[in-house]
């Protein structure tokens, strides 16, 4: 579901846009080997469970804003489908589970159809939870990894996210962005 800023899947036959109830999209979890290495973990999104996130900080009681995640999914061509799960299964490697959850695509009115997301797990040694906004805009910044930099990452998924969506509101993701200028 996070992977807006990527193209076109391989073995892709269909993409549709939507969202997932019950989630919160973060920048949570360290990484070593994508956005950062083992001397300065970057940092990478993950889904998590609205209601596991919300144990660890306090829900923000001046916006109101629904727990969900806007994404896209692609249904994988049939033949290639053990292939691609393989490959994310392995990419997802660092403290994701594969759920099956309701996706409410809006090529279809708002109706749900069954999607595979990966969702982070607060138990797992890579999880580093809730970090005040402008040290996580200054960890962003400075951080790169075998897979790029950063601060392009946090870039582009905004950029990706205002494009796709331009009625959906991202306050996390669009209040990290803009705390940028405070990590020069």
């Amino acid at each position: 579901m996070s992977r807006l800023i990527r193209a076109k899947r391989p073995h892709t036959v269909e993409q549709r846009s939507g969202y997932v109830k019950g989630v919160v999209r973060r920048f949570a979890q360290s990484s070593l080997d994508h956005r950062g290495t083992l001397d300065q973990p970057g940092r990478v999104v993950t889904v998590i469970e609205a209601s596991e996130w919300y144990k660890l900080v306090e829900r923000r009681k001046d916006k109101n804003v629904e727990d969900l995640v806007w994404g896209v999914a692609y249904r994988i061509d049939p033949g290639k489908v053990d292939e691609v799960k393989a490959y994310l299964e392995y990419r997802e490697k660092n403290g994701y589970t594969s759920h099956e959850v309701p996706m409410y695509c809006t090529s279809l009115n708002g109706e749900a159809e069954v999607a595979t997301i990966w969702i982070g797990k607060l138990d797992n040694p890579a999880f580093i939870g809730c970090e005040p906004t402008s040290d996580l805009a200054r960890i962003i910044h400075q951080r790169s990894g075998p897979s790029g930099s950063n601060k392009d990452y946090l870039f582009k998924l905004a950029e990706s996210v205002r494009q796709l969506y331009p009625n959906v509101h991202d306050d996390y993701l669009f209040d990290l962005e803009v705390n940028r200028s405070l990590s020069f």
